[in-house]
């Protein structure tokens, strides 16, 4: 996502199901009890309840059996009381530290939600209710949503510091690549490998991969067999991505092809993200100018996963709206939508054009390596999961302040996550922590 444009959660936009799964996985002050339940731990001005250390703990079993792993329960348990920790040390930090959501913003962030269901405030509360939600406590959780992710993006971005001479040197780094590496046009035959695979579906994967590079070795024809296994948008152009910057493309599909020529086949599979990548160079040319930059027009569909919402079912529900509109069913602006959960969803997910380092590294790596009109799988970043379309490309020369503010923004997403998890540690570290013995 573009940084702080979508980032800023007054542009919140939730479908209702992903609301309701939020303001239950997450409290409002003051919280009660119901019968039988227990505190299991007390966090500042905040409890964490023995059901939801329960509920947590199934959940991540769950996620683990999927993954072919065998469950640790006393690990899981530990790691779910973590969690909700951290979560409770970062709303309370937020609501005693965050700017004010008055109820006009919150009013409109609610008619939101009702629009987006196509539900009038009435509805809503009749929707709420029906699934077992206080109206006012949705609105509240809303409401510490809202503070948590504005309070978050200013915090850990004012921990971040970029000198001059660290723009410089990512200026210079990048004019050497561009001079060593140029522009290079590659083709790829990608086997994916879903998010949290088991171990037998892995290997299966590899297997299919390995096969398929194989039969390249013996002579077949690569964009033959892209066309009839890749899983990519490119597959119908065997597997040719195009020609692109070397700094346009993924980072690991640069070094797997540093020393190839033209005509050449990486001798091993490349494993990524997205699962076991074969790729060939078809053409290279010499580096361009590091000023020379190439914009993107992209729209994607955010989910955000939640207490109720893993981002493994997150992940499977974009993989069904990608095939319902590879299939035609449904279009890429109508499933957004219906469905993405931030501002750009009344735009049909449209986030306008974009300089590289305008979006977080995940986002923008899964993008880059898309071609006009491609549609990623899954992209886990830290708003959400995403389905990424590429829309438009075009070449932009950026004046030198342009080019240094470039550099700064991607500069700042390199130490984010760092920074991040240094300020959750701080938090934490001040905060007051009550553990109760408890029995589920």
């Amino acid at each position: 996502m573009r940084k702080n444009a979508l980032a800023v959660a007054a542009a919140l936009v939730l479908s209702l199901s992903c609301a309701t799964a939020w303001a239950q996985g997450a409290p409002a002050v003051p919280r009660t009890l119901k019968p039988g339940d227990y505190i299991a731990v007390v966090v500042n001005s905040d409890i964490v309840a023995a059901s939801e250390v329960v509920q947590r703990t199934q959940r991540l079993s769950e996620e683990a059996q999927r993954r072919g792993d065998r469950p640790d329960t006393e690990l899981l348990r530990k790691q779910a009381i973590d969690a909700l920790v951290d979560d409770r040390v970062l709303v309370t930090y937020a609501r005693e530290n965050g700017p004010r959501v008055d109820e006009p913003e919150l009013d409109r962030v609610v008619a939101n939600v009702a629009a987006q269901n196509k539900l009038t405030l009435e509805q809503l509360r009749q929707r709420l209710q029906a699934e077992g939600m206080d109206y006012r406590r949705f609105r509240e959780n809303l409401r510490d949503q809202l503070l948590t992710e504005r309070v978050r993006e200013r915090e850990v971005q004012g921990r971040i510091r970029i000198t001059d001479g660290d723009i410089d040197r990512y200026l210079a780094e990048r004019e050497a690549l561009l001079q060593n590496a140029g522009e290079i046009n590659l083709a790829q035959i990608l086997v994916s490998v879903p998010e949290g695979a088991s171990s037998a579906v892995e290997a299966e994967r590899r297997e299919r991969a390995q096969t398929a590079l194989a039969r390249i070795r013996a002579g077949e024809n690569f964009a033959r067999i892209a066309a009839q296994l890749s899983e990519d948008a490119n597959r119908a152009k065997g597997g040719e991505i195009g020609m692109r910057p070397a700094d346009r493309l993924p980072d690991i599909f640069v070094e797997a092809v540093r020393n190839l020529k033209a005509g050449e086949v990486t001798p091993t599979l490349l494993r990524s993200g997205a699962g076991f990548h074969i790729l060939k160079v078809i053409e290279r040319k010499k580096g361009g100018s590091v000023n020379v930059v190439v914009q993107t027009r992209a729209r994607h569909v955010l989910l955000r996963p939640s207490e109720q919402l893993s981002a493994e079912q997150a992940a499977a529900r974009l993989v069904e709206f990608k095939r319902q509109i590879e299939a035609g069913s449904s279009s890429f602006e109508a499933v957004a939508q219906a469905n993405s959960e931030d501002g750009s969803a009344q735009a049909g997910g449209d986030l306008g054009w974009a300089s590289p380092g305008n979006f977080v590294p995940e986002f923008e790596e899964a993008m880059n390596a898309l071609p006009l009109g491609g549609i990623s799988g899954p992209v886990v970043s830290r708003f959400g999961v995403h389905l990424i379309q590429v829309v438009e490309r075009r070449d932009v020369v950026l004046e030198p302040k342009q080019l240094r503010e470039q550099a700064r923004n991607a500069l700042r997403e390199r130490k984010y996550e760092e920074a991040y998890q240094d300020w959750v540690k701080e938090l934490r570290s001040k905060a007051f922590i009550e553990n109760r013995e408890w029995l589920d």
